[in-house]
C-alpha cells in the first residue's frame, strides 16, 4: 500500500495474543510435556506389575522377565507345589524302637570287633550298630533285616501274608522312602512270590542286605565314635571296679 508521497507503508503486523503468565512457554512447556508423558507411562506400567504380584505371589519366576502365566518355569513350580508330600515325621512313625537289652559288658563289646556275626547276635550290638547306621542315613538296612527275622518266627498264614505285605511296602517297593538296595534278580523273585508269600520270601534279600552291611558299614562302625566311646566308657567302669 502506497502513501500520498509515493512511499510504501509498512504492513501492520497482527496483534499479539495475550500471554497467560501462569502457562510455561518455550523449552519449559516442552519439558513439562515430557514429564507428563514419562509419568503417564510409569503409571500404566505399574498397574499390571501390582496385579501380577498380588495374583502370583511367590511363584514369580526369577529366571525370566516375562509376566505370562503360561511360563514353563511357573507351570513346573505350580505342579511341584500341588504334588502331595508326606511330612518327615510321618515317615518315622512306624519305625520300631530299639530292642530292650542289658548294658553290654566290656568282653562283649570287644567281641564285636572280632566278627560281624558277634555284633549282630546280641540285642546290644544291634542297637549300637543301628545307632551308627542312623548317622549314615542307612538305618533301613537294619530295620529290614530285623523285620525279616520277625517274619521267620510267624506260623499263622494270614499273619505271614499281612507282614510280608508290610515289609514289601516299607522296604522293597520303589515308592517307599525306606527302600533297600537289591539287585534285579532278587527283586523279581520277590515280586513273583508275593502271590503266595511264606516266612522265607525275603531270605535272599535279607542275605544280600546282611552282606552289604558286613562289607560296607561294619568296618566304618568299628572306627566310629559310637563304638569307641562305648568301649572307652566300659573300660573306665571296669578300671574303677
Amino acid at each position: 500500500m502506497r502513501t500520498a508521497n509515493g512511499g510504501q507503508r509498512a504492513r501492520a503486523s497482527p496483534p499479539a495474543s495475550p500471554v497467560d503468565p501462569s502457562l510455561p512457554v518455550g523449552s519449559e512447556r516442552t519439558e513439562m510435556r515430557m514429564q507428563q508423558t514419562c509419568s503417564g507411562s510409569e503409571t500404566e506400567g505399574s498397574i499390571p506389575s501390582q496385579q501380577g504380584s498380588g495374583s502370583r505371589g511367590s511363584n514369580a519366576c526369577c529366571f525370566c522377565w516375562c509376566c505370562c502365566c503360561s511360563c514353563s518355569c511357573l507351570t513346573v513350580r505350580n505342579q511341584e507345589d500341588q504334588r502331595p508330600q508326606r511330612a518327615s515325621h510321618e515317615l518315622r512313625t512306624d519305625i520300631p524302637a530299639c530292642e530292650e537289652s542289658p548294658t553290654p559288658t566290656l568282653e562283649e563289646v570287644c567281641a564285636w570287633a572280632q566278627s560281624f556275626d558277634n555284633l549282630m547276635v546280641t540285642p546290644a550290638g544291634r542297637n549300637a550298630f543301628r545307632e551308627f547306621l542312623r548317622t549314615e542315613f542307612s538305618e533301613e538296612n537294619m530295620l529290614f533285616w530285623m523285620a525279616c527275622e520277625e517274619l521267620k518266627r510267624e506260623a499263622n498264614q494270614s499273619t505271614i501274608e499281612e507282614k510280608a505285605k508290610m515289609i514289601y511296602e516299607d522296604y522293597i517297593s520303589i515308592l517307599s522312602p525306606k527302600e533297600v538296595s537289591l539287585d534285579s534278580r532278587v527283586r523279581e523273585g520277590i515280586n513273583r512270590n508275593m502271590v503266595d508269600p511264606s516266612q522265607h520270601i525275603f531270605d535272599d534279600a535279607q542275605l544280600q542286605i546282611y552282606t552289604l552291611m558286613h562289607r560296607d558299614s561294619y568296618p566304618r562302625f568299628m572306627n566310629s565314635t559310637v563304638y569307641k566311646d562305648l568301649l572307652k566308657s566300659l573300660a573306665e567302669r571296669s578300671g574303677e571296679a
